[in-house]
């Protein structure tokens, strides 16, 4: 894993991953996963993504890894978890490196470098729920 000095490192927002069709309700959102995740297109370094739900305190966005695709090194602007659905996915921070399987939860706090990588050699689609905890409230319509 290549370290970029920090001013370059990308930082992602609820905003970077695109709008979603789903808002939280007043009382209860259900969503199915992994049947809403995207496939990814395995002629591309990256996974496919799409945010599922922009809700009060947090966003939830699904990333699905073919094998030998990543994320490079990246920071959230919010506090995140990320939870691994499906597959198998190696996570980076820190220099310690975390295999990931289903049922695997990850916590890091706001602006901490990490990476994650579908290994080559995975038996399939690997799927990754990322809840960013963003805090915000949103106005019911």
């Amino acid at each position: 894993m290549t370290h970029r000095p920090d001013d370059i490192i990308p930082v992602n927002d609820p905003e970077t991953f695109g709008d979603s069709q789903l808002r939280d309700s007043d009382h209860m959102t259900v969503l199915a996963l992994p049947e809403l995740a995207p496939q990814p297109n395995p002629d591309r370094p990256r996974p496919g993504v799409k945010r599922l739900l922009q809700g009060d305190g947090a966003n939830l966005i699904v990333f699905s890894f073919a094998p030998g695709q990543d994320l490079p090194d990246h920071k959230a602007a919010h506090p995140i978890t990320v939870q691994c659905l499906s597959g198998t996915l190696d996570f980076t921070c820190g220099g310690e490196r975390v295999r990931m399987e289903p049922g695997t939860v990850i916590h890091l706090r706001e602006h901490v470098i990490h990476a994650v990588e579908c290994p080559a050699d995975a038996q399939g689609v690997a799927v990754l729920l990322l809840t960013m905890l963003t805090g915000e409230r949103h106005q019911q319509d």
